[in-house]
């Protein structure tokens, strides 16, 4: 049997490069592991786009799911899932996440 919110999380993380789910919107994250990770996303100067899991509870639950991660932020790079927000910062601050930035290809932001 297909899960709708599998399969819609699904189409979300294949049809962008970048995509966080996150508690709140980038511009009003609404936790701070949310807002940590919009910051780090921003200081890399990557393009990319966010889903709130406030807004949709059957994306909230789908995620950790369809992951198997229980928290949220939720990273996914170019369809692989990275991890929440303290990988993200561990990630960053040992440049892994720039490194991944530049071999994928990742877009940057428009200015």
């Amino acid at each position: 049997m297909t899960n709708p919110a599998h399969e819609r999380i699904e189409k979300l993380v294949n049809a962008n490069d970048v995509v966080l789910f996150m508690k709140g919107t980038a511009l009003f994250p609404q936790c701070g592991f949310s807002s940590r990770a919009i910051a780090i996303l921003d200081h890399l100067g990557l393009a990319y786009e966010t889903v709130d899991v406030l807004q949709d509870m059957e994306i909230r639950q789908g995620i950790k799911e369809f992951s198997d991660w229980p928290t949220i932020p939720q990273l996914y790079i170019k369809g692989e899932f990275l991890g929440g927000s303290d990988i993200m910062m561990e990630m960053f601050e040992a440049g892994e996440l720039q490194s991944m930035a530049d071999e994928k290809s990742l877009k940057k932001a428009e200015a």
